[in-house]
């Protein structure tokens, strides 16, 4: 069907990225792992990708002038190209084509099996995104796009089973125009849910076992074998999973993996003054949470830990180490 499915680094794993202004490169791999006594933190840099070009706010763009009664019936529909995920303050991380317009779907589609309901006039508002030239975005499983074939034999793209369209009435990119028109219009999510905070919330793993929240500051504790490691406001052990890259920032703990290690939630700052909070920046996960970042690395607790003090996750799978107050991993055993 003439999809190209985007590639993963670790099969049945989601990347999760965030591009962050804050996070750079770094060359200097051997350095991220310290001894109890962590080192002092490098800076980084980072640039933000430029917006695609070629908007449908443009001439001749599906939010020209003419509005929805001149939008181009689903035989001369556009690909989507290059998907990405937009962050939105009302309802979250959304998916956009190539050129950053919104995608939705429709609550009178069925996604099992894939149909769409969206004809005539309906398509003229809401035009439908051509199957074929498209890739995953980051942090999107490849697995979760499709096609179904519309009524008139064109082939549409589909999320998750859910047909994907863009809206008339946005001009430029990062528009959301379309979001709950008629109570049935809502944005699309990386797995072909609603876009929605509240779906994002229901989607996600819980979190548990000492996650971060509320009142939580990040921390510095001591530990006879471990020394000087960051702790959550619950005096439970921070930890990073060392498949997780700092550039891109990218969290490859997804699904069943954050359900046993549950993300820190975003804090304004930490209490101790021995944590380095040069690169203290927050995660947007495409399942709807929001992870805290020391050094640009996603930190994590975990389940396994059953009251402060516990360091269970140390060393767990070879992966998994708690924190030095730099961000870096603490590989002693």
């Amino acid at each position: 069907m003439g999809i190209k499915r985007g590639t993963t680094l670790a099969a049945a794993a989601i990347v999760v990225v965030l591009a962050a202004t804050a996070c750079g490169p770094t060359d200097d791999k051997a350095a991220d792992t310290t001894k109890p006594v962590g080192a002092a933190a490098a800076a980084q840099n980072d640039k933000a990708p430029a917006a695609a070009d070629g908007a449908y706010g443009s001439d001749g763009g599906y939010g020209a002038a003419g509005g929805g009664s001149g939008a181009a019936p689903a035989t001369d529909a556009k690909p989507a190209g290059q998907l990405a995920m937009a962050s939105n303050d009302k309802v979250g991380p959304v998916l956009t084509d190539s050129a950053g317009f919104t995608l939705y779907r429709f609550d009178k589609d069925t996604a099992k099996p894939p149909k769409s309901n969206c004809d005539g006039d309906c398509e003229k508002t809401w035009p439908v995104v051509a199957a074929g030239d498209v890739t995953a975005a980051a942090g999107m499983d490849p697995a979760l796009l499709g096609e179904v074939v519309r009524t008139d034999g064109s082939k549409q793209l589909t999320v998750g089973g859910w047909p994907a369209y863009r809206y008339s009435k946005d001009t430029k990119a990062g528009d959301l125009n379309g979001q709950g028109v008629g109570g049935v219009w809502f944005a699309l999510a990386a797995d072909g849910k609603k876009a929605a905070k509240g779906e994002a919330a229901e989607a996600a793993p819980p979190a548990a076992g000492g996650a971060a929240e509320a009142d939580g500051k990040l921390s510095v504790a001591k530990d006879p074998k471990l020394g000087d490691h960051i702790v959550d406001g619950k005096g439970m052990t921070v930890y990073r999973f060392k498949p997780d890259t700092q550039w891109p920032m990218t969290s490859k703990c997804v699904g069943d993996c954050v359900a046993k290690w549950p993300v820190v939630a975003p804090l304004e700052k930490a209490k101790d003054k021995g944590i380095v909070e040069k690169n203290y920046t927050v995660l947007n996960r495409p399942d709807g949470q929001k992870q805290q970042s020391v050094d640009c690395w996603p930190v994590y607790t975990f389940t396994g830990d059953k009251k402060p003090g516990d360091v269970n996750g140390q060393g767990v799978g070879g992966t998994w180490y708690a924190v030095s107050p730099d961000g870096k991993l603490i590989t002693v055993q």
